[in-house]
């Protein structure tokens, strides 16, 4: 840039070249982008001297991209169980750079840095949305608050569809594959993330809306079909659905047979959703069951219309049920049942 001396000598005499305000982060920012929550950044700046290079008038911080290199260095320490003074030492000494700017990576001692570098800091996430990155750094180490905070802001920003489907689900899946490669380990990550995934889910369902709201169709019945166990993708389900201000019934985690079909004979649903895992949870026979159920006066009977979600349903023939493509496509044709007009199926 014109306005900044060349070579080493006018450097020397005009100082180092004051940060960029409008490049540098807010707090806020800073804090989704690692994955931490704000107060946890200012409890760092506070404890180990890790702080902003820049405070604007009226002492608001502003984070500059050495900053952020160096807190970055300091999460992916303190996520492989680097205590977090030793980890802010390690990271304020990686400041320093080599030839051509480059940060040093800090030095870890061995034997501890083959350790650490097993441990689960890096989740294979893969070409992901920047918010997954933080998301998990979050939850691998195991920070309740940021992984609330970092939940409640991809809702907000993405909206509900987006969050469950570009932020949540990658991550969730990333933690799986993590705990399924390294036996029993991380296991309490998956159960942090997915409370605090449902959490959210329930924060953003809408009331359930009345029976009678909806043209001639009763609700629909969301359940997991016995044995099964995993919820989050149908608590995802209800919440969209209640976004569309649509009726549902959320029935849970492995539901009896007997109480399935109870809950189908009085409520009479527009649509009956059954999830299914694993195979060994999915039963045709019983999906098959509930489609033929009927109500209503003889001549005018309606019967529900299936759907089978999960993957537990892949390779099974499901004839006459919906299979929906994506979380999106469920939403849709869900949602098309309660166009004026649209009849569930008939007997």
């Amino acid at each position: 840039m014109s306005d900044i001396p060349e070579g080493e000598g006018a450097q020397a005499r005009s100082g180092p070249a004051a940060p960029d305000t409008g490049t540098c982060l807010t707090t806020g920012a800073l804090a989704r982008r690692l994955g931490v929550s704000p107060t946890t950044l200012r409890s760092w700046d506070r404890r180990y001297g890790i702080g902003p290079a820049v405070r604007t008038d009226g002492r608001h911080r502003r984070w500059t991209a050495r900053d952020v290199a160096v807190l970055e260095s300091m999460c992916r320490l303190t996520s492989t169980g680097v205590p977090p003074a030793e980890a802010a030492r390690a990271a304020k000494e990686s400041a320093a750079t080599g030839p051509g700017g480059a940060p040093v990576a800090p030095e870890v001692p061995e034997p501890a840095a083959r350790a650490r570098s097993r441990a689960a800091g890096a989740l294979p996430l893969g070409d992901v949305r920047q918010e997954c990155r933080g998301l998990a750094r979050a939850a691998v180490r195991l920070d309740a608050p940021a992984v609330e905070e970092q939940l409640a802001a991809a809702v907000e920003t993405h909206g509900l569809a987006v969050a469950w489907q570009e932020v949540m689900v990658p991550t969730l899946h990333a933690v799986g594959r993590k705990w399924a490669s390294s036996g029993d380990r991380y296991i309490e990550v998956e159960h942090l993330l997915s409370w605090h995934m449902s959490t959210a889910l329930r924060r953003c369902t809408s009331p359930p809306a009345r029976q009678g709201d909806a043209p001639g169709a009763g609700p629909v019945l969301l359940a997991c079909v016995p044995g099964e166990q995993h919820t989050l993708a149908l608590e995802a389900l209800n919440a969209g659905l209640g976004e569309l201000r649509l009726p549902t019934r959320m029935f849970g985690a492995a539901v009896p047979v007997e109480a399935l079909t109870a809950a189908v004979d009085r409520l009479g649903p527009a649509s009956v959703v059954l999830w299914a895992q694993s195979r060994s949870t999915a039963s045709l026979p019983l999906a098959r069951h509930l489609a033929g159920a009927q109500w209503g006066v003889k001549g005018a009977r309606r019967r529900p219309v299936v759907m089978l979600g999960g993957s537990g349903w892949v390779g099974r023939s499901g004839q006459g049920m919906l299979r929906p493509t994506s979380f999106q496509d469920a939403l849709d044709t869900l949602a098309g049942l309660y166009v004026a007009g649209a009849p569930t199926a008939p007997a």
